[in-house]
């Protein structure tokens, strides 16, 4: 099967949204019926593809109506799980136990941000989106530091799984270690209503706060948020598309010299994107916005043809049509800045400034328009576009040069086998500080994300699939990097209460003092918290839910067997072999 012109016409079709469109806005997660509700994620499926079910949901408007929610739950004994209004998590922390269980959801929850000026600090209820904050907090002459790349996120739920953006510089670049107070919303006894707010305090309560702004939705229900922010600044950003030679020796520094720095390295095409960002002066011009192009609208049925065209080079396993669209990709994204736009409308060239407010996240999928029904977010599952796995992997500094090498070397095999994760956006390299969180990282860090191709079926092998379940196995057994809570398959928290030591029990100390019965916990949040491997089943491995170590775990009848891996040999990887067919 040939792709040439065809491919890159869809691909060309795909990219090319010069101006900003406003699209569908995404579904909500809980559906009801008469029968009960449903839960699900922005992707529409979750990592093992079951349903998520609850006997009802709640959605307070105010913190009384939060405390009475929680209250009945405590006196009735029932299994509850917060929701966001995005629920952008792809693990299922917000899929409660039992049929019976109660859902609270905070998308109504989202009236009130308070900024108080003189202590330079901001409190927003748990509900209002990172944008909504971003805007008020930006109208009133101040900026938030952290910059999460995604918007599509609720204050509450960006804290409660570590988003972060880029930063080693002042506070760092996550979210929760600009967090200054939490109120959450705990059971109780009889004797105090059955539920009761426990107010937090930085400086006050430490050990409480380092628990609870990391807290995957296990320690109660977050009420409102009290971030620090600054007087309001710019940002300068730069991209410079060169060759990856020495990459693993140039990380470190660019880290350390560009406040929002990232990287984002291209391996097939060995090619590196240095992100060069700083702040600028205020006193330099520029209305420049961040409209990152993987978070853009598109249409909806050129969505559909990208997926259509993506299934059916992993059907001919053409190597060669997936380099062609990660070419296409890079090109594309070289030509129009990957997104940015100097006043709003186009891309014009380097550097792009323009305020924290419009520079620090991206997301303009979200957003409806009564003039546009025909495009949405690429992922949106009512559409069948994209579908897609994401690994999300934290490492300790001294550590990561050795990966970057390993992943060079694996590279240098045979190139073409990294087509799949180039044709996303390769492979995202952030910087994050160390945090006192008792889940987050106890030191200066850096973080890699890569996404890849995620069949309709849960028994599909894909092509190279081997490959990043090699790069997937090295960053999490061999060089003991930890899990981003809110993204990655089941494989990648196998063993993580270990890699957290002391911090971990510290957390589940707290835990029990404020959850002692266990109320928001579930079987699918302990299985991440917990890092449990399941039984393994046929095809277990296919979609991350086990290591193979059995054929059968694989897909042998599709020519996929348990083989070790060609540059970290304890690696357990599921390889096609056309000789085995």
């Amino acid at each position: 099967m040939r792709f040439s012109n065809t491919l890159l016409l869809l691909i060309l079709c795909f990219l090319v949204i010069i101006w900003t469109v406003r699209s569908v806005p995404p579904e909500p997660p809980v559906r009801c019926d008469q029968t009960g509700c449903t839960v699900s994620n922005a992707y529409g499926v979750w990592p093992d593809r079951k349903n998520c079910n609850a006997a009802n949901v709640t959605y307070p408007t105010t913190e009384d109506e939060l405390i009475k929610a929680v209250a009945y739950a405590s006196e009735h004994n029932l299994k509850v799980k917060t929701v966001t209004k995005f629920s952008s998590t792809i693990p299922k922390l917000a899929c409660p136990s039992g049929s019976e269980a109660m859902l609270i959801s905070t998308s109504k929850y989202n009236s009130v941000i308070e900024i108080e000026p003189d202590r330079l600090t901001v409190t927003a209820d748990s509900g209002v989106s990172w944008r909504e904050l971003i805007d008020k907090v930006e109208g009133a002459g101040f900026s938030i530091v952290p910059s999460p790349y995604w918007e599509g996120v609720s204050i509450g739920g960006l804290i409660s799984t570590g988003s972060h953006g880029s930063s080693w510089s002042g506070r760092g670049g996550s979210v929760h270690d600009h967090v200054v107070g939490i109120n959450l919303v705990v059971p109780a006894t009889s004797s105090e209503g059955y539920a009761k707010v426990v107010s937090i305090e930085q400086g006050r309560d430490d050990e409480l706060l380092n628990a609870v702004k990391v807290s995957l939705g296990v320690l109660g229900v977050i009420s409102k948020v009290k971030l620090s922010i600054e007087k309001a600044f710019k940002r300068s950003i730069t991209y410079n598309f060169t060759s990856d030679v020495a990459l693993e020796d140039i990380f470190m520094e660019h880290g350390k010299k560009f406040e929002f720095g990232d990287i984002t390295w291209y391996p097939s095409r060995k090619t590196a994107v240095y992100r060069y960002d700083l702040r600028s002066p205020e006193d330099v011009s520029g209305n420049g916005v961040n409209d990152f192009i993987g978070f853009q609208s598109n249409p909806i049925l050129i969505s559909k043809g990208v997926r259509a065209l993506e299934k059916a080079l992993e059907t001919s396993k053409s190597e060669n049509g997936k380099c062609k669209t990660a070419d296409t990709t890079l090109a594309y994204k070289k030509l129009t800045g990957n997104g940015l736009k100097n006043n709003g409308l186009f891309f014009t060239g380097y550097p792009v400034i323009g305020s924290q407010g419009k520079l620090q996240s991206s997301g303009s999928c979200l957003y409806s328009s009564s003039f546009r029904v025909d495009v949405s977010c690429s992922w949106d599952p009512r559409y069948n576009g994209l579908s897609f796995f994401e690994t999300t992997a934290i490492f300790t500094v001294s550590r990561f040069r050795d990966f970057l090498l390993d992943v060079k070397k694996l590279r240098d095999l045979k190139p073409e086998r990294l087509c799949g994760i180039d044709i996303y956006n390769g492979i995202l390299i952030r910087f994050i500080k160390g945090s006192k969180a008792y889940l987050g990282q106890t030191e200066d860090s850096v973080v890699i994300d890569f996404n890849y191709y995620r069949a309709d079926d849960a028994l599909t092998p894909r092509l190279n699939q081997d490959v990043m379940e090699e790069m997937e196995q090295m960053a999490f057994v061999k060089y003991g990097a930890k899990a981003h809570w809110g993204k990655n398959r089941k494989v990648g928290f196998f063993g993580v209460r270990q890699k957290f030591g002391p911090n971990f029990d510290k957390f589940l100390e707290v835990k029990n003092k404020l959850d002692p019965k266990m109320m928001f916990s579930s079987e699918w949040s302990d299985e991440i918290l917990f890092g449990r491997e399941s039984f393994k089943h046929d095809g277990c491995a296919l979609e991350g839910n086990c290591v193979c170590s059995d054929d059968k775990h694989c897909s042998p009848s599709e020519g996929y067997f348990c083989r070790q891996g060609l540059v970290y040999a304890q690696a357990r990887v599921c390889r096609f072999s056309s000789a085995q067919v």
